[in-house]
């Protein structure tokens, strides 16, 4: 067994909530543990779809059944078995669980890249303090809308 790939004892675990194929195509389908693990490796490594081993088969059929499965939700489902599992195991501590999928994108300026600004976009645009009034607010109200919000 190579990184980032399931163990028999895992592919056992999900293998029930993985679809099979119902293509009608002249082709067998492919091997649904494989397109997993080449799924796995992408998530894990964070490379590019391009670079997917050839172990795993083509990286558009990978891609497709990672669209499509997220889109039906497999994966939802296969969370959803497991935490009910390492639940009832009395594994999950209920209080620290938590997924985070944030992330932040940093401007380019962060890796060093010069600000590119064009010549007709003006850095400090004028705020207009009717905007205030317009959107119910007070005169005073220090959350001023520009011109080009409004429209």
């Amino acid at each position: 067994m190579k990184r980032h790939e399931l163990t028999d004892e895992q592919w056992a675990l999900v293998e029930p909530y993985v679809p099979l194929s119902t293509a009608r195509t002249g082709r067998p389908a492919r091997d649904r543990r494989t397109l997993l693990n080449g799924i796995f490796w992408i998530l894990c490594t964070g490379a590019p779809w391009r670079d997917l081993p050839e172990r795993f088969g083509p990286w558009q059929t990978v891609y497709d059944h990672f669209r499509k499965w997220r889109k039906s939700g497999v994966f939802a489902r296969i969370i959803e078995a497991l935490q009910i599992k390492l639940d009832q195991q009395g594994l999950i501590d209920w209080e620290l669980w938590c997924v985070d999928g944030a992330n932040v994108r940093a401007a380019r300026a962060a890796a060093g890249a010069d600000k590119k600004v064009s010549s007709d976009t003006r850095m400090n645009q004028k705020t207009t303090l009717w905007a205030a009034a317009e959107a119910g607010l007070e005169p005073s109200s220090t959350w001023l809308l520009t011109a080009r919000e409004l429209r």
